[in-house]
């Protein structure tokens, strides 16, 4: 009978917390975009070396940040240090990050007119509190 009950409550809540997120969701207008040529997705972009002009690599993409209108406001960069010992994240500004996709070579570049020292001397990001995965 314990476990009947038990169930019951369970039941319950559950029901009540998936009812406030539905509530939430239907406060948003459904649309549906296409795909155009002109974008790239989050997952070509993650793992992605960043080179500057001199053609040196000054870094890797580790993550994408979007502000609460889903619109992306900064890249995540892994710089800094050697065979990935010392490295650090930074924070840099979407805008200044040229992505291009070569279709001769089948393959996505990343381009910053920074030097590696510009990009370690950028304030530290540290995956902590609710970034933390």
């Amino acid at each position: 009978m314990k476990t009947i009950i038990a169930g019951a409550v369970l039941a319950a809540a559950l029901s009540s917390t998936a009812y406030a997120q539905d509530v939430a969701m239907k406060a948003v207008a459904f649309k549906s975009v296409e795909k155009t040529d002109k974008q790239a997705f989050a997952s070509n972009l993650v793992g992605l070396d960043v080179y500057n002009n001199a053609n040196e690599d000054v870094g890797e993409i580790k993550d994408v940040v979007m502000g609460a209108d889903m619109k992306v406001t900064g890249l995540v960069m892994s710089v800094g240090g050697f065979l990935g010992l010392g490295a650090k994240y930074v924070i840099v500004d979407p805008s200044s990050v040229v992505v291009s996709h070569d279709d001769a070579k089948k393959e996505w570049t990343a381009k910053v007119d920074a030097t590696k020292e510009q990009l370690t001397a950028a304030p530290e990001f540290k995956y902590e509190g609710k970034f933390d995965d």
